[in-house]
């Protein structure tokens, strides 16, 4: 069979249903508990060869994604091409759905698909071991990114866990305008935290249980993000899009990841249209998606 001249990937974004975050390590990194649960927003980063390494990108907020080599996507070419000896001839282009510095791991969706898109490819056949060191290369959330599904992470987050999901969740994300910086949001943190003695991080018992089981009304007790009060200290406007959320019916809120965006679990997919309305009307959100979760790791798209 010839070799393909493109590859296209697609790939999800993520929602931290716990976010436990530990004091700030020596490197400056800190050590997490984090839950991360896949969701069906995805982006499609398709690889086609090309003379040079090139990006491109279209969808919403595509003028805010960097075309330069600071892109995941770039970085997991040049990466990947490293790593065999090859040059990183390839044309990337980005097709963006997940909301652009939301808090919900695009840009590590990307770096996780061009990754995969590469390596398909340019008929690597890269062990799947070697695949998620290269992700963990490239940022705490990659790994996650190419792995999908449902899975906890320790250290930086990206050392993974698969987890067990007994059922479907349904979720509505607000995104709100502008992004926050998720190195700024931990700087927050540490602000907020000096001179406390912040507990190592762990999984919470009853989250993973609420997973295991499906249960929806038990996940939304347990759902918890230490670095809300950060990204609410950074952008209070916050605040009323959660509120909104929950008046509307949402059985739980937080901020997603680092922020901006903010996720709503709700009881079914009824409820989450019904919620995603009313966020839009409320005025307190640019948008409001909805979604399900888990959903697959990064994927290879056939004709």
């Amino acid at each position: 069979m010839s070799a393909p001249t493109s590859v296209t990937v697609r790939v999800p974004a993520k929602v931290n249903a716990q976010l436990a975050v530990g004091a700030a390590r020596p490197d400056g990194f800190h050590d997490l508990a984090n839950v991360f649960l896949a969701v069906s927003l995805y982006d499609e980063v398709t690889a086609t060869r090309a003379d040079a390494l090139t990006v491109t990108c279209e969808g919403p907020d595509a003028d805010k994604v960097p075309l330069d080599r600071t892109n995941l996507a770039a970085r997991a070419a040049e990466l990947l091409a490293a790593r065999h000896g090859i040059e990183p001839a390839v044309h990337l282009h980005i097709a963006k759905d997940i909301p652009v510095a939301g808090g919900m791991a695009g840009g590590s969706a990307d770096g996780a698909g061009a990754l995969l898109a590469c390596d398909a490819l340019w008929g690597l056949d890269t062990p799947r071991a070697e695949l998620l060191e290269i992700c963990a290369e490239l940022g705490s959330d990659v790994p996650f990114s190419l792995v999908g599904g449902a899975a906890l992470g320790v250290g930086r987050g990206e050392r993974l866990t698969g987890l067990p999901v007994g059922g479907s969740f349904h979720w509505v994300f607000a995104v709100a305008d502008g992004g926050l910086s998720t190195p700024a949001v931990y700087g927050e943190f540490d602000r907020l935290t000096e001179g406390v003695d912040v507990p190592a991080p762990a999984a919470s018992p009853a989250l993973l249980e609420a997973l295991e089981t499906g249960d929806t009304t038990a996940l939304a007790g347990a759902l918890v993000n230490d670095l809300q009060p950060a990204a609410l200290s950074l952008r209070p406007s916050l605040a009323a899009t959660l509120e909104a959320g929950t008046g509307a019916g949402a059985l739980a809120a937080l901020v997603s990841g680092s922020g901006p965006t903010t996720a709503f679990l709700v009881k079914d997919a009824d409820a989450a249209r019904t919620v995603a309305d009313a966020l839009i009307a409320s005025g307190t959100c640019r948008t409001a998606r909805v979604a399900t979760s888990p959903a697959p790791g990064a994927t290879v798209l056939t004709d």
